[in-house]
């Protein structure tokens, strides 16, 4: 397997439409990174659940998700399921945290999926961070969306496994929904280690990269 690095990590960005969509889609890779790099600053941007019970749970949860990192979280309160309707003030925010940091790497929802919110996000990204490196998760869910990811992060099983309890831990209000659980988000996990030759892994779809392949 072909294994590429993104240098020296000191910012990153995490987007998502729904509190709990960043940890669904790259918790494990946040714990990676902020695990390995101490003082990593992680600004992240979430749409909705701003002012209510999903907020207390994303701030709880992306703190365990990125210890040691300098996080700085924004949650917003634009409706969930009809984020397309409120398209300038979704744009403005990512503008927004555009115009504060310059990260080098962006880790948004993928552009190919079905849900509204998270493909319209992820259609806003490119149009504010255009010189980035900018990673596309996924996230298990009813409509079958899943694609052919084209990197991957692999994930110690002691990584995987805290993922899925910070999962448990920090989303209460989720617990109710038939696919969040254990077994699917390591089922998930498993099969993309096994595309990747590891025994876990996060995946992820990239549709624009540069290569410096001369040094």
């Amino acid at each position: 397997m072909i294994r590429l690095g993104a240098g020296r990590l000191e910012r990153i960005v995490a987007v998502g439409a729904h509190c709990d969509d960043i940890a669904i889609g790259a918790g494990g890779t946040l714990l990676a990174m902020c695990l390995a790099r101490p003082g990593l600053r992680v600004d992240a941007l979430v749409l909705s659940g701003g002012g209510t019970e999903r907020e207390q749970e994303e701030r709880a949860a992306l703190a365990a998700f990125c210890p040691g990192a300098e996080l700085r979280l924004t949650v917003l309160k634009l409706p969930d399921g009809r984020m397309t309707a409120r398209w300038d003030e979704a744009k403005a925010a990512v503008e927004e945290l555009r115009e504060r940091t310059d990260p080098e790497l962006v880790l948004a929802p993928r552009t190919a999926d079905a849900h509204q919110d998270h493909r319209g996000l992820a259609q806003l990204v490119p149009t504010a961070f255009r010189d980035h490196l900018v990673l596309g998760y996924e996230i298990v869910k009813w409509d079958g969306d899943l694609g052919r990811p084209s990197a991957y992060q692999p994930l110690p099983p002691e990584i995987a496994e805290r993922k899925v309890g910070l999962l448990q831990e920090h989303y209460p209000s989720q617990r109710h929904r038939s696919w969040y659980d254990r077994e699917a988000f390591l089922g998930l996990a498993r099969i993309r280690g096994i595309e990747c030759h590891a025994r876990y892994a996060e995946a992820f779809d990239v549709t624009k990269l540069t290569l410096d392949l001369g040094e």
